[in-house]
């Protein structure tokens, strides 16, 4: 690796400035010339004159087309880089499921959980099913604010409250409606839950009685429910609320860990705050953590559909049926017709932030984005949150913004995640810990009470992708068994708990 300059691939017409670059700099050894412009670190510069219209690629991927000729050392970014849509193919290609290792898996210490599930933490959950009953529920879980409650369940992990600003004008029937129960009901359910306590208002669109029979959600037992108006309001309901609180904690509050096989983890992958080094150091590196656990016979969600437009080639060449390359192809057509009312389209998908750290175009920042899903074959595609059930590669369709996409990742059965940042994003997500993971080292060194892992030793020469792919895996198993998080220290997860939503509210 050069120390200034990065180019991913041998067709590739610019190179990523590992620092920033300056005019006059020598481009050895990958061109005789210098550089024109000022670079900043993460930024591209053209190898080669690119013609008026010409494909610019990076990674042997097309991520724009030349707005005007664009000269040997130029910095290539929104100034003379368009955006043309997707030149990604749709070519299905069907291959067969990754084979599993003949190593013994290593063991994470885990919660089994009645439906065979096991959970890598042990939480008590308050969820609501309208806006309404926001108050309510977030006044119970403070009930317990006060730590000593440990001392007579020391398994325990929290009483947290997740309410959202929603359940009501939302018809049955709607896709807003259907999204808000399966998150509810795959949050009752989630094995990181040793019991739940779902609130209402009592007069709302999504009654309780209409959540449980649209999804099977039998109440009873690890799941209660309480409605505001029947108790008597929000002081009595408080109370009776924390009184059931204590009900489950005393029927399961003794459970302890044991071991179980990785096999047993489902990891939501997820970026967010990405920029130009997230497709260099943490994403590939957390592919090869999922690699590495699917080898294992665990599950990895790979989600954000925006994200992946522009480089679903990449996945389509290696899908389990046709049918699921289908339907892959189905969601992205879908997404084309949501976003054609955007002022850009897809391509209004990259933050400020984004393109101040280097990503100028969607099919740039997709092609970073994907290779956080590893190199194995895609077994599944899910509707948001929806339970998954395949184990291996699996696409869950969801928004490219991270609270509402972790939060269907979760609903159907993420018990942990995995975030990588380039820019430093802030994230928590209760009740599946968030392990949080640098690109760069500047960043990492920069925000450290934040980052769980810094990928930065890539770019640094000091790891290999493999070796830092490793580091993530062991430190999936680590936090798996109970190590606390840089995000559950600080006390992150309730308040990135977010439904998506796409249909009018009244």
């Amino acid at each position: 690796m050069p120390d200034r300059l990065l180019r991913l691939s041998p067709n590739d017409h610019v190179a990523v400035a590992l620092t920033a670059l300056e005019p006059g700099e020598a481009m050895s050894p990958f061109s005789d010339a210098t550089v024109r412009d000022p670079v900043p670190a993460g930024h591209k510069v053209a190898l080669r004159p690119v013609g008026a219209g010409e494909q610019v690629l990076r990674l042997g991927q097309p991520i724009g087309i030349a707005a005007r000729l664009i000269a040997v050392g130029e910095h290539v970014h929104m100034h003379n880089l368009d955006y043309p849509g997707s030149l990604a193919g749709h070519t299905i290609t069907v291959t067969p499921p990754p084979a599993l290792t003949n190593r013994e898996p290593p063991t994470f210490l885990g919660y089994r959980r009645d439906d065979g599930r096991v959970g890598t933490r042990n939480y008590i959950g308050v969820l609501t099913t309208v806006n309404c009953a926001a108050g309510v529920a977030h006044l119970i879980a403070n009930r317990f604010a006060d730590p000593a409650w440990r001392n007579d369940h020391p398994h325990i992990d929290g009483v947290v409250a997740l309410s959202h600003g929603s359940g009501c004008s939302v018809s049955d029937g709607s896709p807003s409606m259907d999204m808000l129960r399966r998150v509810l009901a795959g949050y009752a359910r989630h094995p990181n839950f040793a019991g739940v306590l779902i609130v209402g208002l009592g007069c709302e669109d999504n009654l309780i009685e209409l959540l449980c029979e649209q999804e099977g959600l039998e109440l009873g037992g690890a799941v209660r429910s309480l409605t505001i108006q029947e108790v008597g309001g929000t002081r009595a309901t408080a109370d009776a609320g924390a009184a059931i609180v204590r009900e489950i904690m005393a029927e399961a509050g003794n459970q302890g860990r044991e071991p179980f096989p990785v096999s047993e983890l489902c990891v939501g992958l997820q970026c967010g705050g990405s920029d130009s080094f997230s497709g260099i150091s943490a994403n590939p590196a957390l592919g090869v953590a999922a690699d590495i656990l699917i080898g294992y016979g665990g599950t990895a969600i790979l989600s954000e559909t925006p994200e992946i437009y522009g480089a679903e080639n990449l996945l389509l060449q290696r899908v389990a049926s046709e049918d699921v390359g289908r339907r892959l192809i189905e969601l992205l057509d879908w997404w084309k017709d949501y976003t054609a009312h955007e002022p850009k389209g897809f391509d209004n998908n990259p933050s400020p932030g984004n393109r101040a750290g280097g990503l100028t175009t969607i099919l740039e920042k997709s092609l970073g984005a994907l290779s956080k899903g590893g190199s194995t074959t895609l077994m599944e595609v899910y509707p948001y949150a929806e339970a998954v059930h395949k184990r291996g590669l699996v696409f869950m369709d969801s928004p490219g913004y991270d609270p509402i996409s972790v939060t269907g990742q979760i609903a159907g059965g993420a018990n942990l995640i995995c975030f990588t940042t380039g820019r430093g994003s802030c994230f928590g997500c209760r009740p599946s810990p968030s392990l949080k993971i640098a690109t760069n080292s500047a960043m990492y060194r920069r925000m450290q009470d934040d980052m769980d892992v810094n990928c930065g030793t890539v770019l640094d020469g000091e790891a290999s992708l493999e070796e830092a792919g490793q580091a993530i895996f062991e430190a999936m198993v680590r936090t798996a068994s109970g190590a606390p998080t840089k995000s559950e220290l600080l006390g992150y997860g309730e308040h990135e708990f977010l439904p998506w939503h796409v249909n009018a509210w009244v």
